[in-house]
């Protein structure tokens, strides 16, 4: 096999993976494309063993997060991306390892942050829940 010859039969099947917008190994997922091995997922695109998430993209063993790209074993997490091992994330970019983060980037190990300065966990909810009205979340 020549390079030419490589390049076609590796196009032709990425032609087909496009086309063939099924999802293997997943189970009740509506309306999502390219997943493997999730369940009850909804408008979710190219993810692996996600549960309960929606409008998730290119995410990993995610579970209870919406509108997160290229998350991992992260578990309700909203409108975050690059993020990995956490939890309870909003509008959160790159963080790893935390939990109970707002609008955080690039933090490691961190509860209770927003906009990456530490707060009680008394005032954190406090504030999320004022953010969360003025950014029509709540």
């Amino acid at each position: 096999m020549d390079k030419r010859e490589f390049l076609k039969k590796l196009n032709d099947l990425e032609r087909a993976f496009q086309a063939d917008a099924q999802n293997p190994e997943s189970y009740k997922c509506v309306e999502c494309d390219h997943c493997s091995g999730c369940m009850f997922c909804t408008k979710c695109s190219t993810c692996y063993r996600c549960t309960y998430c929606e409008r998730c993209v290119n995410c990993n063993e995610c579970t209870h997060c919406k509108g997160c790209t290229n998350c991992h074993k992260s578990s309700y997490c909203e409108e975050s991306v690059d993020c990995t091992g956490s939890s309870y994330l909003i509008y959160c970019r790159s963080c790893a390892d935390s939990t109970f983060c707002f609008g955080c980037v690039g933090l490691r190990g961190k509860d209770f942050h927003i906009l990456n300065e530490r707060y009680d966990r008394k005032t954190y909810f406090q504030v999320v829940a004022k953010l969360k009205k003025e950014l029509g979340l709540a």
